[in-house]
C-alpha cells in the first residue's frame, strides 16, 4: 500500500483500514508470542502501514480545518 492510494480514500475508509491493521498487528503479536510467526518482517510492514494511514488522516483533518 502506498500513500497515493490512501490519499484517494475517504476518512471513513481510512479509519476502517486502520482498524483492520490494528487487528492484524494484534494477531501477528499473538503469533509471535506463541512461536507460530514465520515471517517476522510482516510485523514491520503492518506497523508502517498503520503509521502511513494515521499520517494521511491527520493531513486530511488539517486540510479540512483550514
Amino acid at each position: 500500500m502506498n500513500a497515493k492510494e490512501l490519499r484517494d480514500q475517504s476518512p471513513d475508509q481510512l479509519r476502517e483500514k486502520l482498524a483492520e491493521l490494528k487487528k492484524e498487528s494484534f494477531n501477528l503479536r499473538f503469533q509471535q508470542a506463541t512461536g507460530a510467526l514465520e515471517n517476522t518482517s510482516q510485523m514491520r510492514k503492518v506497523r508502517r502501514d498503520a503509521a502511513r494511514v494515521k499520517t494521511i488522516l491527520s493531513e486530511q483533518a488539517k486540510a479540512a480545518a483550514e
